[in-house]
């Protein structure tokens, strides 16, 4: 873990470095990355969800209605954080601030 950090780190002021093309193509692979790491959390996490949902339907099939209302509205929380860092990865992408903190 500490060796894959290092190499972010250092990636990081590869990029910082280059001119505005080589800053594009890194801020795309970002994006690329940030998206799929969360799209894997939230996978995990509405699986989790599920899971623990059907098993108290399976225990007290009386409050499964309730248990549907609740998983439902943390489905959708755990769908707005892939959301957002689409949005961030949309920002990165086409409106992209490190661009302008170098005057590119």
């Amino acid at each position: 873990m500490k060796k894959l950090l290092l190499v972010f780190f250092a990636l990081a002021s590869v990029a910082f470095a280059a001119e505005g093309e080589t800053l594009l193509s890194y801020s795309a692979i970002a994006a690329g990355i940030g998206l799929g790491i969360a799209a894997l959390g939230g996978a995990v996490g509405m699986g989790n969800t599920a899971a623990a949902t059907i098993s108290g339907m399976a225990r007290n099939p009386g409050i499964g209605g309730k248990l549907m209302t609740t998983m439902f509205i943390a489905l959708a929380m755990i769908e707005a954080q892939v959301i957002y860092t689409l949005v961030v990865a949309l920002i990165l992408l086409y409106a992209n601030p490190f661009l302008a903190i170098l005057g590119l």
